[in-house]
């Protein structure tokens, strides 16, 4: 008997293309990582919060954005140096 739903066998990422939300959630949980990463720099007392939006050269309240994991409107250059602040780097990839 063959299967009638399409989805067996295919990947999360699969479906996630199909229905046009890869790209949105790669982008949000590479945001969701980043502000995580930079939460845990700021808990262990290695930043303060003012401390930590002046190396991104940004506003505490620009930082207060970047740290809020729901909001995914910043720059690619402030999320770049928020990674590498992180020890981590973006690659992006035109397919």
């Amino acid at each position: 008997m063959v299967s009638k739903n399409k989805h067996i066998g295919s990947s999360f990422d699969d479906f996630l293309e199909e229905e046009g939300l890869l790209v949105t959630s790669e982008i949000e949980a590479v945001k969701r990582i980043i502000a995580y990463l930079l939460q845990q720099k700021i808990d262990a007392h290695i930043y303060t919060k003012t401390a930590l939006a002046h190396e991104l050269g940004t506003s505490r309240s620009g930082l207060e954005r970047i740290l809020d994991p729901e909001n995914t409107s910043i720059t690619l250059n402030t999320l770049a140096r928020a990674a590498e602040l992180t020890g981590k780097k973006i690659y992006i990839s035109i397919k």
